[in-house]
Formats: C-alpha cells, structure tokens, sequence
C-alpha cells in the first residue's frame, strides 16, 4: 500500500473498519443502543454552521458529499431497522442487499436539503432505540442471513450500525478539521 493509498484509507476509514464484538454483554449492549439513539444529535453537531457549498464537498477525493453522507444515513439506517425486523419476527430471513454507491448518487440523494433526512434520523433512532431496549438478551442472538456478509446475529447487526453512525458523522467531523471549518 502506498502512501497515498494509505491517507486514503484513514480518510475513509477515520474510525476504522467494522471489528465485530462477540457475545456482547448487556452493559456493551445499552452502550452500543445509546450509541444508536445519539447518531441525530451528534450528526446535527457535526453539520451545525456548514455551508451550502460545504455540504456539495466531499469529504476525500472520490467520497461522498457531507449531503450525500446524511442521505446515506438515512437511506442505510432505514434499511437497518427493517432487517431488525426482519430478524425478531421471522426466522432467518435472508435480507436484501443494496447498491449504496447508486442511492447516493439519485437526485434525492445528492440534492435534496439535510433536514429532510435528519427528520427521518431523529424518528428512525428513537424508534430503533426504544425496540432495542425492549428486546430480551435472547433477541440479540437471533440470526438473519445477510448475502454478502453472511450470517449475523441481531447483536452483530447493532454492533455494525453503531459502528456505521460514529463512522459518517466522524468522516464529516474530520473533514472539518482538516479544511478548517
């Protein structure tokens, strides 16, 4: 890997990638829920006196947009809280997969103001918050079958959707502090 490959990655990856946690307990659990239910505020921090030209900059060369970010959330998020779903009322589903790059680049996706997706964000999060807090420690160990990933449990899907929120709201943080804003 080059070195210019190697900035590429810490830009893209300010966190890191994805590390599972096996067999989280129930304490990492309610911290990893809170984690869900505080994506909206930390995200509306992280965008709070950006530009209009600010939010169309992408945040490394060849990424998203602040804008297109915020959208992904959404789109992502949604998605998220239907194979949860999916997973506490139906043995096993296979869940759907979708091609990320595409969505984001659909007018919606790339134009459309913030607010209309932070809305969504503020009522998906509190919504997933409150079914994660309802489910017993069984739940977490009910299984969907993603076809890229393979089979997760429900513990693995709130790890990598806790993972997924501090991840694009860091990206637009650290943009911020490399540009200056």
């Amino acid at each position: 890997m080059t070195m210019a490959d190697k900035t590429l990655e810490e830009l893209r990856y300010p966190t890191g990638k994805w590390i599972k946690v096996p067999n989280p307990d129930a304490a990492t659990r309610e911290a990893m829920i809170a984690a869900v239910a505080g994506v909206p505020s930390a995200l509306a921090m992280a965008l709070t006196g950006l530009t209009e030209a600010q939010l169309d900059t992408p945040y490394r060369p060849g990424g998203w947009s602040p804008r297109q970010i915020v959208h992904h959330l959404a789109d992502s998020h949604m998605n998220a809280f239907i194979r949860l779903k999916l997973g506490i009322t139906e043995d096993n589903p296979t869940i759907k997969p979708y091609a990320q790059q595409t969505w984001a680049e659909t007018p919606d996706g790339r134009d459309a103001p913030v607010a209309l997706s932070m809305s969504i964000l503020e009522g998906l999060h509190g919504r997933w918050a409150h079914l994660l807090q309802s489910l017993d420690a069984s739940a977490f160990d009910r299984t969907i079958q993603h076809p890229e990933r393979g089979p997760m449990t429900l513990s693995d899907l709130l790890g990598l959707y806790t993972w997924h929120g501090n991840h694009h709201t860091t990206q637009i943080l650290k943009m911020r502090e490399r540009l200056g804003w």
